[in-house]
């Protein structure tokens, strides 16, 4: 098309990659076959890291004659507070930025010893405070705030769901930048709860003269889905029976009107985000019981998995003194 000059393209196989396929028009896609291949876990960045992405980056740095030497602990701090990505790219340049750093201290002849050894300690030195954190470990319980599992272009992610009620006129009021299945799932929580408040001990005219408003921080990051519909109800829950959330329980799963949790995509990557968030019990949908054999062992070692197919099974488990 560009040059006149014909090409055989019978014997040509086209492999395209893409962060996600949301975006890829539906017709381009349907004459695709789609090869899902899912994020990397911490222990499998370090190995990377230490076989790959570290003896280049000390190579293209021009320090091939000095044994610099990155600890795991070390490498681990880069991976959970200094990047957030289900790949390596931005692991790649964090190490190669520490490796131009002890080049210029090695070219000004300021370079110490223990330089070529990359501690815990010496990685906010090298690339500044941490740009992420977990509020998980030691965060207090509170009421009408619940933990959830989100899947986005750069893997999985921790969010947090945030309720109150105040006086008012009955509105929903939903915030932090969430799209229209979102604020769906909300409507729909909202009404299975009012539609059995016997079931959940709550006063039957509790919306009556109040606005419910239901925010999830970090607002500036779109967020949208189904799969937090069961978050949004817990967190309601927790709202109107004034108990609190366990901040360490994290779930994730569609929610119908009449309360049955129907499976979510993602799994693998939801819970490699609650691993590194420090997450001790996850829950899944039912239908997504099936996807657990084939997780690898050290990546649900130490996370407690419940699995259930309606939200009055989990109440016990999510609500502390329920």
């Amino acid at each position: 098309h560009y040059m006149d000059v014909p090409f055989d393209l019978s014997k040509v196989m086209f492999i395209a990659t893409a962060n996600t396929i949301g975006r890829i028009p539906a017709p381009l896609l349907d004459r695709f076959e789609v090869i899902s291949l899912s994020g990397y876990t911490v222990e499998e960045k370090i190995n990377i890291a230490l076989r790959h992405l570290i003896p280049k980056a000390v190579e293209d740095a021009g320090l091939g004659r000095n044994p610099l030497v990155f600890s795991e602990a070390a490498l681990k701090k880069i991976i959970r507070e200094h990047t957030r990505e289900a790949g390596l790219r931005e692991l790649e340049r964090k190490i190669s930025s520490i490796c131009r750093k002890i080049t210029r201290k090695l070219v000004k002849q300021t370079m110490d010893p223990t330089d070529l050894e990359i501690t815990e300690k010496r990685v906010d030195d090298l690339l500044g405070p941490s740009q992420y954190h977990f509020e998980i470990a030691g965060a207090k319980d509170r009421i009408g705030c619940a933990t959830g599992l989100a899947w986005t272009e750069t893997g999985g992610e921790i969010i947090f769901v945030e309720a109150t009620k105040m006086m008012g006129s009955q509105q929903l009021i939903l915030t932090g930048s969430l799209g229209d299945v979102m604020k769906e799932s909300a409507q729909a929580a909202l009404s299975y709860i009012r539609s059995n408040t016997q079931i959940f001990g709550l006063a039957p005219d509790f919306f009556h003269g109040h606005d419910i408003h239901i925010h999830v921080p970090a607002g500036a990051i779109p967020k949208d889905g189904p799969s937090a519909g069961l978050t949004l109800a817990m967190a309601l829950l927790s709202l109107l029976k004034g108990k609190p959330c366990r901040r360490d329980t994290a779930m994730t799963g569609e929610l119908t009107l009449s309360g049955r949790i129907l499976p979510v995509s993602g799994i693998r990557e939801k819970l490699l985000a609650a691993k590194i968030a420090g997450i001790k019990t996850v829950i899944i949908p039912l239908k997504n019981q099936a996807e657990l054999p084939t997780l690898s062992e050290t990546l649900i070692k130490g996370i407690r998995i419940v699995t259930a197919g309606e939200l009055i099974e989990i109440m016990d488990i999510v609500l502390k003194d329920s």
